[in-house]
C-alpha cells in the first residue's frame, strides 16, 4: 500500500512499494508491522497443485491490484503490461490471449460475456469473453485500480481521483459522473463500488460512504465511517478502498482504514452496529459470520447480526494478507512471502498452507468450490485443490 498526494491538477505518488505504509518511521518502505514467523501447524487440509501458469509481467513494480475473474469454466487474467488472457480453469488450457495498447491497473470483472477492466491511462475496456477482441473503450477521469463494477445496464467505475462513472454496458457512453472531495493525502488505491439496479454504493478517501442514484448519479443518503483524527496528514487518513458488502436481506457492512466496521441498513443508512476496526480489505459473510481482515493482519469472525466476535486468529499478524476468501469450509488467505493458508472458519484454526511463490500474494485468491486461484506478484498463476 502506497500513499499518494492530490493535488489539483497535479497528483504526485510517494513511494513505489506495495506492501509497505508510508509513515515517518519507514520512508525507506520498510513494513510498519513486523511479520509474525510462521510456526508449525497440525495440518488437516492439503493444497495440491493442478496446474499452472504464468502470466506475463504480473503485478509490475506498482504492484497494481490485478485479480483474476471467474465466469463459469473459464478464468481471465492480466498483466500490468496490458497482457490478458482466458484459461480454462479446470485444464488451465489458454484459450485466448491479447494484448492492449494500455497498461491494465484494475482487476478484472467478468459477466455475461464481457470482460471489464481498467488502464494506468483512464481507460476502461470491454473485451469479448469469447476471443479477448474489443468491444468499446472509454475514458474514466483518472487512473482505475478498482475493477468496474457491472449491474444490469451499467458499467460504474471508480478512479484514483475520487471520481465515480456510471458507462452504459453495451456501448461505453457515460451516462454520468459523481465527484468526491479526496483529502490532501490518500492510500495508493481506491474504494471498489457496490452496484445492483437503483443503486451505487461508493467509499472514498475522505472516509465517507455514499450512496448513488444510478438513473442520474445524485447522491441520496450519505455515512460517515471514519473520522480523521491526528496532528500529521498520516495519521488522519481514513480512506475506505474495500467494496462495500451487501446482504440479500438489505444489510451493508463497510470497512475503513484508521476508523471503524460498521453495518448499515442499506435503504437508509441506519446504523446497525459498529465496532473500533481499521481494514484495507472487503470483509466476506459466509452464513451467519462475518469475516475479516484487519490492517495489522489479524482474522476475526463476528457475528453479522450483533458484530460480537466470534473467534480472532493472531498467527499471522503482520504478514500483509490479501483479503479473505472461502473455499468449502475454509477461509483463504494469501501472505507477502507468498504462502496461502487455510483457516477453518468455524473454529478459526489454521488447517493448511502451502507455498504459492516467493515473489509475494497481494491480490485475493478466486475460489469456485473447493478449487482455488492464486496470482502470484510475478504473474505465476496457481489452481489448486482443497482436500479433504
Amino acid at each position: 500500500m502506497i500513499a499518494t498526494r492530490f493535488s489539483r491538477p497535479l497528483r504526485l505518488t510517494l513511494g513505489a512499494g506495495a506492501i509497505a505504509l508510508l509513515t515517518g518511521c519507514a520512508s525507506k518502505g520498510e513494513p510498519l508491522y513486523t511479520p509474525k514467523p510462521l510456526a508449525d501447524i497440525d495440518a488437516t487440509s492439503t493444497l495440491d497443485t493442478r496446474w499452472d501458469t504464468g502470466i506475463g509481467d504480473g503485478l509490475g513494480r506498482a504492484r497494481y491490484p490485478l485479480t483474476p475473474a471467474r465466469d463459469g469454466d473459464t478464468l481471465f487474467a492480466a498483466d500490468a503490461r496490458g497482457l490478458v488472457v482466458a484459461l480454462d480453469a479446470d485444464s488451465g488450457k489458454r484459450e485466448w490471449e491479447t494484448r492492449l495498447d494500455s497498461p491494465v491497473s484494475s482487476g478484472l470483472s467478468a459477466v455475461a460475456g464481457h470482460v471489464y477492466l481498467g488502464s494506468k491511462n483512464g481507460d476502461v475496456i470491454a473485451l469479448n469473453q469469447d476471443d479477448g477482441s474489443e468491444q468499446w473503450r472509454a475514458r474514466a477521469s483518472s487512473e482505475v485500480l478498482a475493477a468496474p463494477q457491472p449491474n444490469r445496464d451499467l458499467l460504474i467505475v471508480q478512479s484514483t481521483d475520487g471520481q465515480v462513472t456510471a458507462l452504459d454496458r453495451q456501448t461505453g457512453d457515460t451516462r454520468w459522473s459523481y465527484e468526491s472531495n479526496p483529502p490532501a493525502l490518500t492510500l495508493r488505491g481506491t474504494g471498489t463500488p457496490q452496484t445492483i439496479e437503483p443503486v451505487t454504493f461508493a467509499g472514498f478517501a475522505n472516509g465517507r460512504l455514499v450512496t448513488l442514484d444510478n438513473r442520474t448519479g445524485d447522491p441520496l443518503w450519505q455515512q460517515q465511517v471514519a473520522i480523521p483524527q491526528g496532528r500529521t496528514e498520516v495519521d488522519r487518513l481514513v480512506d475506505l478502498t474495500g467494496q462495500p458488502l451487501l446482504t440479500p436481506d438489505g444489510r451493508l457492512y463497510v470497512t475503513s482504514y484508521n476508523g471503524r466496521l460498521m453495518a448499515l441498513e442499506a435503504t437508509r443508512g441506519q446504523l446497525l452496529w459498529e465496532r473500533e476496526l481499521s481494514s484495507r480489505h472487503t470483509p466476506l459473510m459466509v452464513g451467519d459470520y462475518l469475516f475479516v481482515v484487519t490492517d495489522d493482519s489479524r482474522v476475526l469472525a463476528l457475528d453479522a447480526q450483533s458484530g460480537n466476535e466470534v473467534w480472532q486468529n493472531d498467527d499471522l499478524t503482520g504478514r500483509w494478507l490479501t483479503a479473505p476468501a472461502f473455499a468449502d469450509g475454509r477461509l483463504v488467505v494469501g501472505d507477502f512471502e507468498g504462502y496461502l493458508h487455510l483457516l477453518d472458519a468455524r473454529k478459526g484454526e489454521l488447517v493448511g498452507r502451502t507455498r504459492v511463490d516467493r515473489s509475494g500474494i497481494s491480490v485475493t485468491p478466486v475460489t469456485e468450490g473447493s478449487t482455488i486461484h492464486v496470482l502470484a506478484n510475478d504473474g505465476t498463476l496457481d489452481t489448486l485443490d482443497v482436500s479433504p
